[in-house]
C-alpha cells in the first residue's frame, strides 16, 4: 500500500502521471474536484453544505473539505490499497489536517512527488492544451493568474513536504514514458 500525493503546477503532467500511478500501482484516485462535484450531483448531506459555498463562488472551508476526504477513505473499500491525492492539499493548513486524518485511520502519507516544469515550458503547454481541448480557463491571462496563486498559496508547501522527508523532486520534462520511469523509481525505492 502507498498513499501518494501528486503535487506540481498547473500544466506538470499531474492528471496524465496520475492515470499512469493507478493503472501501475492499482491505488484509490481522490480528486478533491471530482468528489465535489459527486457530492454535490448527489445531493448528499456534505454535497448540499460544499454547494452553499460553491453557488456564491466561495471556497469550500478547509474542514469540510477534510470531512469529505474522511468519509471517501473511510468509504471506499480501494482506498485501503493505497490513495493517489490530486488537488490537495493546496495549503500548509490543509497538508497538515490531511495528516492529521490519515493518523486518525493507522494510515501516513509515503511520497509527495513534485513534478517540477520551467514555467515558461508550463505556459506553453496549457496553451497548447487550450488550443487542442478549447478548455477556455486556458488562456494567458488566466494561465499568468493560476500559476500566481500556485507560487503564493501552493508552492509552500513543497518545503513543508521536503521538511518532513517526503518530497521527491520529480524532473517532469521530456517523455511522458521518462517522467512515469523517473516517478515509479521514487515510489519502487530504485
Amino acid at each position: 500500500m502507498a498513499n501518494i500525493i501528486i503535487f506540481g503546477a498547473p500544466g506538470s503532467g499531474k492528471g496524465t502521471q496520475s492515470e499512469r500511478l493507478i493503472a501501475k500501482y492499482n491505488l484509490c484516485h481522490i480528486s478533491t474536484g471530482e468528489l465535489l462535484r459527486d457530492h454535490i450531483a448527489r445531493k448528499t448531506e456534505l454535497g448540499i453544505v460544499a454547494d452553499s459555498y460553491c453557488s456564491r463562488g466561495q471556497l469550500i472551508p478547509d474542514d469540510l473539505m477534510i470531512e469529505i476526504l474522511a468519509h471517501t477513505i473511510d468509504n471506499d473499500p480501494n482506498a485501503a490499497k493505497g490513495l493517489i491525492l490530486d488537488g490537495f492539499p493546496r495549503t500548509i493548513p490543509q497538508a497538515r489536517a490531511l495528516k492529521q486524518l490519515l493518523a486518525e485511520r493507522g494510515m501516513k502519507i509515503d511520497n509527495v512527488i513534485g513534478l517540477e516544469v520551467p514555467e515558461d515550458e508550463l505556459v506553453q503547454r496549457l496553451l497548447k492544451r487550450g488550443q487542442e481541448s478549447g478548455r477556455s480557463d486556458d488562456n494567458l491571462e488566466t494561465i499568468n493568474k493560476r500559476l500566481d496563486v500556485y507560487r503564493t498559496q501552493t508552492y509552500p508547501l513543497r518545503d513543508y513536504y521536503i521538511n518532513e522527508g517526503k518530497y521527491a523532486a520529480i524532473k517532469a520534462t521530456g517523455t511522458i514514458d521518462e517522467i512515469f520511469e523517473r516517478i515509479a523509481d521514487v515510489i519502487e525505492g530504485r
